[in-house]
């Protein structure tokens, strides 16, 4: 299935669906604008470099005529030495303000790529899970690399060259009729002939633009699957290095491709300008040379007007496509503006909650679930691919949306658990448990009903104290390519070595630690992958002690470790669950067995689930049930070690 964003960013820019042809709105301007406002004053300062620059260009022709007609005419040698100088100094003058130009260029340009970078990573890390689920990585580094550059350039390139083009062309043109007014009517004659291949090509090259935009972003998805850890890994396993390798010599081809047709179409405009203009300046010579015989003006004339013909004709072809070049070159800032615009899922009213002391209680009242936004399989979020096709009409932008499943995840899900109580979540796979443990740190919404902690609807909590309040620790734990004391203070930026050594010590970890040759300032690698997958989950755990979370989510999944670290792992658990509220996946017997609360789910719901009581536990009850819960014991966990 495929949708238009429809009210998205490409309401800012409208196309003539049979031309193509960009109209850019005051919407979009001021948008623009609002990034570049900031360097207002060195903007200002750019335009008057540009007007000062501009101005110094004009004055060598003068020079020559002056040459010609007055100092060789007359033989003034003090005027020819004077007129040398000043052939030397302008050109000097002109290159030190061009220093002043550069730099001010340079901390616009730069500037606003970090403003606006910054303003495209704070945005997605603001969006909800749903969102990374539903988009390619190396989709958004595009945008934060590729298009957050072309966006730049649109300001400090573009824009600063049509202002430039627009000042060279009026000031030429009034020294030109200055000089000789017929001649200026004969040179500007001409200037129709360079509007409808400039405009042609403008239009040609804006979508081309976009396809090369594309095309980097699905090579930049290549890079970011295959590159990362994970990635090599599985090429490696299936062997599959010759084919990823075509892979990638197809998707840079294709770059290379557009990068040359872009090349030939303007060396074939600017070719077919440089013939016009040869055609113009021979008319004007022609002209002014039977001008010259009849005594109308001089030789000096006739040569400062062919230099300023060199200063008229390549500006005003770039002004006539000024609209079209303009257009163009904003295509970067409209796709940052795509990122921009997506809504953020997960957000804080503005009276949220904040939970100083919580003390564990959840509820869930309820609760149906869908992975999709509306639970009917139509996602409420845009895929946005990085290699989506290439449409031949730019007018509108589609995406492909996922269906990662039709069904509800959860249906009509109700359970609570009480301060310090542990409850063991427990069902086949798919079953819904690990989306339990997604909905209560709130990295989703639930579709109907609502989850309550200490009586509070979590909407009505802001996040950052609904972060403090919970530690999750997941059955594949990430870590940062940094040290292990980096990784470690990532859950408590303040903590002291005492405290993670502390942490460590109760994790089960730090002996290990200790006996690297680095200690704690031992680079994990990729993701960890220098550790052990017990290793790993031990510094995780030590990392949500560190926390000291008031709730633990946790997968405790240890079937691919070996006993030792089993045992490590699972007594590391027990000691951090001890006072704590505790919602856990299980996989052991003796977690479900030391559980106050077993929830059994199937296909979404909960089907059984009990509570301790004075001298029975949960596991008792649900055994003389003899439903899914007793044949999972017996398929399951009575065999499992204790």
């Amino acid at each position: 299935m495929r949708q238009n964003i429809g009210t998205g960013w490409w309401a800012y820019v409208r196309y003539d669906d049979e031309r193509d042809r960009p109209q850019i709105s005051w919407t979009l301007l001021r948008r623009v604008w609002g990034y570049a406002k900031p360097y207002q004053l060195k903007v200002l300062g750019l335009l008057t470099t540009i007007f000062a620059i501009t101005g110094l260009s004009l004055i060598p022709p003068l020079l020559y005529r002056d040459l010609i007609d007055n100092a060789i005419m007359n033989g003034d040698t003090t005027r020819l030495n004077w007129l040398a100088l000043g052939m030397i100094g302008v050109p000097l003058l002109s290159a030190a303000i061009g220093f002043g130009q550069r730099y001010l260029s340079a901390t616009i340009g730069e500037g606003l790529i970090a403003d606006l970078r910054n303003a495209l990573f704070n945005h997605m890390q603001r969006m909800g899970l749903r969102f990374f689920t539903h988009t390619k990585t190396g989709a958004l580094i595009s945008r934060l690399n590729n298009d957050v550059v072309g966006a730049q350039r649109a300001l400090t390139g573009t824009f600063i060259n049509i202002v430039t083009n627009i000042v060279t062309v009026v000031a030429t043109v009034g020294i030109m009729f200055s000089l000789e007014w017929r001649l200026t009517l004969l040179s500007i004659a001409i200037v129709p002939l360079f509007l409808a291949p400039t405009r042609r090509v403008g239009r040609k090259l804006r979508h081309i633009r976009r396809q090369s935009m594309e095309l980097n972003a699905k090579m930049n998805v290549l890079m970011q699957e295959t590159l990362n850890i994970d990635g090599a890994l599985l090429v490696k396993l299936f062997g599959r290095q010759t084919d990823e390798g075509d892979r990638f010599r197809r998707r840079s081809a294709a770059v290379a491709d557009i990068g040359v047709r872009s090349a030939m179409v303007g060396r074939w405009f600017f070719m077919g300008l440089g013939l016009i203009s040869a055609v113009g300046t021979a008319l004007v010579f022609w002209l002014g040379g039977h001008m010259i015989l009849r005594g109308v003006f001089t030789v000096g004339t006739i040569v400062a007007f062919g230099a300023y013909l060199t200063q008229l004709y390549g500006p005003l072809s770039s002004i006539s496509n000024a609209h079209v070049e303009f257009a163009t070159s904003m295509v970067s800032f409209e796709r940052v503006f795509e990122v921009l615009d997506l809504p953020v899922e997960i957000q804080d009213k503005p009276d949220a909650i904040m939970l100083p002391d919580v003390t564990g209680e959840v509820a869930f009242d309820d609760v149906s679930f869908s992975y999709t936004a509306d639970g009917n399989g139509t996602s409420g979020l845009l895929e946005m691919r990085g290699d989506r096709q290439v449409q031949e009409n730019a007018s509108t932008v589609s995406v492909e949306v996922q269906h990662p499943s039709r069904q509800m995840a959860l249906e009509a899900v109700n359970f609570s658990i009480k301060p310090g109580e542990l409850a063991a979540l427990v069902g086949p796979s798919g079953a819904g448990k690990t989306s339990i443990t997604y909905l209560l740190p709130r990295l989703y919404d639930p579709t109907t009903g609502n989850i309550r902690l200490d009586g509070n609807d979590l909407r009505d909590v802001s996040q950052v104290s609904l972060a403090k309040a919970i530690g999750m620790v997941t059955q594949e734990p990430y870590l940062f390519n940094d040290t292990l004391r980096t990784n470690l203070l990532y859950a408590a930026p303040h903590a002291t070595q005492t405290d993670i050594e502390a942490a460590c010590r109760t994790a089960n970890i730090h002996d290990f630690i200790a006996s690297l040759p680095d200690g704690y300032d031992t680079v994990v690698g990729a993701r960890g992958y220098r550790l052990s997958g017990g290793e790993k989950q031990r510094i995780a755990i030590a990392r949500v002690i560190l926390k000291n979370p008031r709730i633990l989510v946790l997968d405790e999944a240890t079937s691919s470790l070996d006993s030792q670290s089993e045992a490590f792992i699972q007594e590391a658990l027990e000691r951090i669950m001890k006072g704590r509220t505790s919602l856990v996946i299980a996989h052991r017997l003796s977690t479900i067995l030391d559980a106050d609360v077993i929830l059994v789910l199937d296909h979404g719901r909960i089907v059984e689930q009990a509570h301790r009581v004075e001298n029975r536990s949960a596991h008792e009850q649900l055994l003389e049930q003899d439903g899914l819960y007793a044949r999972l014991y017996r398929t399951q966990f009575r065999d499992a070690c204790s």
